[in-house]
């Protein structure tokens, strides 16, 4: 259905018949229900705690011995935040903080080169968000923190930490 039809099929709903289709829809699907959920009552801090648990438990897990250290699912989060619309400064806080977290990782476990590789691509993907919600006069400290700890122990992908600071500049 196109969003024409959709319109044209709302405004010859009557409000009564409009309602119960949104609360049948409330009711049917937990993404809609998500979504009023965060509409009505933003606990957007309560939310960026529970991501950067669930980051930090990916790199240094409290119940296993091994750290799974997947990307997938910090982006989960970003994306997760993106879609319902939380604030731009606190994706990306949990941007920056999935690199950090990733970082200390790397100091302490061999990591395979993939690992940098998905880590450039995250670095590159804050960066343009913060570019893209004029963030950086807020986040700058820390990008170029993860920028240097990059250059310092000689990550192989170091060029492409440059090339995604050249955005910026």
């Amino acid at each position: 259905m196109s969003k024409r039809a959709l319109v044209k099929y709302l405004s010859e709903l009557k409000k009564t018949e409009l309602e119960e289709q949104l609360i049948d829809l409330y009711h049917r699907f937990p993404v809609v229900k998500e979504y009023y959920d965060f509409v009505f009552n933003p606990k957007e801090d309560k939310l960026l705690q529970e991501a950067k648990i669930k980051i930090s438990n990916e790199y240094f897990p409290l119940k296993r011995k091994r750290a799974k250290a997947r990307r997938s699912v910090a982006q989960k989060y970003i994306k997760h935040f993106v879609k319902l619309g939380v604030d731009p400064h606190l994706t990306a806080d949990l941007m920056l903080y999935n690199l950090e977290v990733a970082q200390s990782f790397s100091l302490e476990k061999n990591v395979p080169e993939a690992f940098y590789k998905s880590m450039g691509n995250s670095f590159n993907d804050l960066v343009q968000y913060v570019s893209l919600n004029a963030l950086l006069s807020d986040f700058k400290d820390r990008i170029i923190a993860c920028y240097i700890f990059a250059q310092d122990h000689h990550w192989p992908n170091r060029e492409g930490f440059s090339k995604s600071l050249d955005i910026i500049d």
